[in-house]
């Protein structure tokens, strides 16, 4: 159905406020500031350990009527709240810009994916209204398998793609009958939180089955904690996600965690250079290097290196730095100065540990410039560690045996891929490679909301999204049998 007339969110209904069975006053609240120029955007409600409580038992209540409807009707909602999405609100966009620092082309690329992750939810509802039914010993008793909701499911989400990796948990989790608990980042409470809240609220999804409760670290201890949460599912970094795993495992709960990476990029001696080092570059420059699946270290045959770093240098110093509401901004502003300096200095430590500058380095505010390092090794910071900003590590190795050693040097095991001249020299190699997700002659930024999203070593606990994956994350299997006639025993 078209709009006679623009949309706008109401960001400032939302002021002070929680949604927890509605909206309501929170008993305290912290201002939000745009991520570019500091200015205020917002006081937003922060959640209490009570508030977090009250909000679990609330869901818990809910639940049951909403895993009792028709899966059709639960597809329904999904497909609402998709429909919004695809034709957004006329500020939404610029709310991406101001609260996360996204660049334009970032913020309407995550709108796009976010309702692609609405649909695919959709066509999962009906997951759990099918059965399997399993070969029996006994001629008068069968056996079958189903899967149901878990009940509550608590979500806690990271700041740098705030929308879709708050869905990629909720919308499936709401699709197969659970209710959900969702703690936002505090970086992006309201594109990563509220949003959603007022998009499902839209879409006609029942009282108390979604509740968004931003805070800091003790409000994601409190919905780890609460009894009726079942099931956590965190995106964020490894130190937090290993606190989570700890907190529900104590407490026997099924937990996901989706953690960091330091992905490979593979490239190898007959690929074309120009093409591969375009796509490296996508790989670590997008959205300022700010994703756990970024290209970490671009590690290269010896034979074609200095042509490959002198183009990945030329493709970094055409790129467009600067405001990310500006509608030519490639690369904007870093979140905020604690990862500003982080980034500042594992550049700075690298370098005087011997490694080349080759081009960048520089930084204005939160604006890290896009940066190229080569003759980097193992043991430099820039090798071992997670980034997380824009900056291309560019090993050189004399063969395959090297480059699959050191692809694999990390105790992370997110993404990695490899670029070659065919596929065929490629496939080889990426059978090799450690990582939940490998990609053959393309970069390490891949996605879909179909496709198994999901890690290796201490990138997570081997959790999935997407498609099939998902199903299985946010339901749990029973078997019923049934003897005919009633089995009699002798007892």
């Amino acid at each position: 159905m078209s709009r006679t007339e623009p949309v706008q969110i109401p960001v400032h209904e939302w002021e002070g406020r929680l949604y927890s069975g509605g909206w309501s006053p929170a008993a305290q609240h912290t201002d939000t500031f745009e991520v570019f120029t500091g200015k205020r955007l917002l006081a937003v409600g922060e959640a209490s350990a009570s508030d977090v409580r009250q909000a679990a038992a609330a869901a818990a209540s809910a639940q049951p009527a909403w895993a009792a409807r028709a899966p059709e009707e639960r597809a329904a909602v999904l497909r609402r709240a998709a429909a919004t999405l695809a034709q957004p609100p006329s500020d939404l966009v610029s709310w991406f810009i101001s609260e996360s620092g996204a660049v334009r082309a970032k913020a309407e690329m995550e709108l796009g994916a976010s309702v692609g992750e609405l649909a695919a939810a959709a066509e999962m509802a009906q997951a759990v209204a099918t059965s399997s039914v399993l070969p029996s010993i006994q001629p008068d008793r069968t056996a079958a398998v189903d899967r149901v909701p878990l009940g509550v499911v608590g979500v806690i989400t990271p700041w740098n793609m705030p929308l879709i990796l708050a869905l990629r948990s909720v919308a499936p989790a709401l699709a197969l009958g659970n209710a959900v608990l969702l703690k936002p980042d505090p970086n992006t409470p309201v594109v990563g939180g509220l949003l959603l809240a007022w998009l499902f609220e839209q879409a006609g999804l029942p009282d108390g089955l979604l509740h968004v409760l931003p805070g800091g670290a003790e409000i994601g201890t409190a919905l780890v904690e609460a009894p009726e949460v079942r099931m956590v599912s965190f995106t964020g970094s490894t130190a937090a996600g290993r606190a989570v795993a700890r907190l529900a495992g104590e407490r026997l709960k099924k937990v996901s965690v989706e953690l960091g990476g330091n992905n490979a990029f593979v490239v190898l001696e007959d690929a074309d250079v120009e093409a591969a080092a375009a796509a490296g570059a996508w790989g670590s420059f997008v959205h300022s290097g700010q994703l756990c699946i970024a290209v970490g270290r671009h590690i290269v045959h010896r034979s074609i290196a200095e042509q490959y770093v002198g183009a990945l240098a030329d493709k970094a110093e055409r790129l467009v730095v600067g405001d990310p509401s500006g509608p030519d901004t490639q690369v904007g502003p870093l979140i905020n100065e604690r990862q500003l300096v982080k980034v500042r200095d594992i550049v700075t430590d690298t370098v005087a540990a011997g490694a080349r500058l080759v081009y960048g380095g520089k930084a204005e505010g939160l604006l890290h410039w896009p940066t190229v390092l080569s003759e980097v090794r193992p043991g430099m910071r820039a090798f071992d560690e997670e980034i997380f900003g824009p900056v291309a590590v560019v090993t050189a190795v004399d063969d395959v045996e090297e480059a699959v050693a050191l692809a694999n040097a990390t105790d992370y095991g997110l993404a990695a891929a490899v670029y070659a001249g065919s596929a065929d020299a490629a496939r080889p190699v990426a059978s090799r490679l450690r990582a939940g997700m490998v990609h053959i002659n393309d970069q390490t930024v891949v996605s879909g909301p179909q496709l198994p999203f999901g890690v290796m070593g201490f990138s997570g606990n081997g959790g999935r999204f997407g498609g099939r994956a998902s199903v299985e994350e946010f339901t749990e299997l029973r078997l019923t049998t049934e003897s005919t006639p009633p089995r009699r025993y002798p007892y």
